[in-house]
């Protein structure tokens, strides 16, 4: 299967404009063939959401690709699957749990990294989705920093399907006040914001992300 990838990445960059977020391409539902033409396209930050199925993945790749891109975790993770991500993902997007934070922070340890993660925010309150609400993570992020396998680089969110422009905007600058305050509060740097995806990313462009995951826009 072929991928014209420079087209679209081109038009995603004029949307966004004069935002210039990191463009991740998600690539959990192609194959390394697709990761070969996004990175001759340009792009460098891929994005996973299967731990095992992306380990496999990585290893097919030609090394100039693998020693040249960085490579992202974006799905939930669960602990017993921490030992396929950490250290072979560059970010882990989808932390969740003070227990992910504390197993991934172990796990880094023996193996004499600190991993880079953000921390996932539930903006709205869906129950069927994973993260965060707010007050948890306000009243959890000082036990999350003392582990020291991990470094805290930002937040991560998703919107809700169906929601409107003008919702998804007020969702996504919450998002950014709430790092706003951690920041603030805690006086640490978190200069990552992952959020909108391929129905959502010029809204969360506008408002401040750093890091757009953007998967079907790109490939289909």
């Amino acid at each position: 299967m072929g991928y014209d990838i420079s087209k679209k990445l081109l038009q995603i960059q004029e949307e966004i404009a004069p935002s210039k977020p990191k463009i991740i391409a998600v690539t959990k539902y192609f194959d390394e063939n697709a990761i070969i033409s996004a990175y001759d396209a340009g792009l460098r930050d891929f994005a996973e959401s299967r731990a095992v199925e992306a380990r496999e993945k990585i290893d097919k790749l030609p090394e100039y690709v693998k020693s040249d891109s960085k490579f992202h975790f974006i799905g939930h993770l669960q602990t017993n699957k921490v030992k396929y991500v950490v250290k072979r993902f560059d970010y882990i997007h989808s932390v969740d749990s003070v227990k992910l934070a504390k197993c991934i922070s172990d796990f880094a340890k023996e193996l004499g990294v600190v991993q880079k993660v953000l921390l996932e925010v539930n903006i709205s309150g869906e129950v069927q989705k994973f993260g965060f609400n707010p007050e948890e993570l306000k009243s959890n992020f000082s036990q999350i920093l003392s582990f020291d396998g991990i470094r805290v680089c930002g937040l991560m969110s998703m919107a809700p399907l169906g929601e409107t422009e003008e919702n998804i905007e007020k969702l996504f600058s919450e998002v950014i006040q709430i790092r706003n305050d951690l920041g603030n509060e805690f006086d640490i740097k978190l200069p990552e914001i992952s959020m909108g995806m391929s129905q959502d990313y010029k809204i969360a462009a506008k408002v401040g992300a750093t890091m757009l995951r953007i998967g079907r826009k790109l490939f289909e």
